[in-house]
C-alpha cells in the first residue's frame, strides 16, 4: 500500500506561518490526486486544498490567498504552506491521496494557532 507520512505541524502564533509536508512511499500516478484536509474536535474532516498531478490547485474559500499547496513529483511530496494563520486554522491536518478510488490518509498533524 501507499503510505503517507506527514511532518511540520506544531504551534504558531496568530499571523505566523507553517509548512506541512507529506511524503508518499511511492510515486503517484497522474490520476492520483492529493489534498490536505483539516478536522477539529466534534466536526467532520473537511478539505482545505487539493492538487492534481499536473498542478491544478483548489482551495477552500477561507484559505485562498493565504495557503498554498504544491507538489514535488520527483520526491513524492505534497506541501501546504500556511501563511497569516488565525485561530480558525487550528486543527488536525491530514494529507490525502486518492489511490484506485480509495482515500489514503497520512497520520494527521496537530496545528495550533494561539498567542
Amino acid at each position: 500500500q501507499v503510505h503517507l507520512v506527514e511532518s511540520g505541524g506544531g504551534r504558531v502564533e496568530p499571523g505566523g506561518s507553517l509548512t506541512l509536508s507529506c511524503v508518499a512511499s511511492r510515486p503517484l500516478a497522474t490520476s492520483e490526486q492529493m489534498a490536505w484536509y483539516r478536522q477539529v474536535p466534534g466536526q467532520e474532516r473537511d478539505i482545505v486544498a487539493s492538487i492534481t498531478h499536473d498542478g491544478i490547485k483548489g482551495y477552500v474559500g477561507a484559505v485562498k490567498g493565504r495557503f498554498a499547496i504544491s507538489r514535488d513529483i520527483a520526491t513524492n511530496t505534497v506541501y501546504l504552506q500556511m501563511n497569516d494563520l488565525t485561530s480558525e486554522g487550528t486543527g488536525i491536518y491530514f494529507c490525502n491521496a486518492v489511490i484506485g478510488g480509495e482515500f489514503t490518509w497520512g497520520q494527521g498533524l496537530q496545528v495550533t494557532v494561539s498567542s
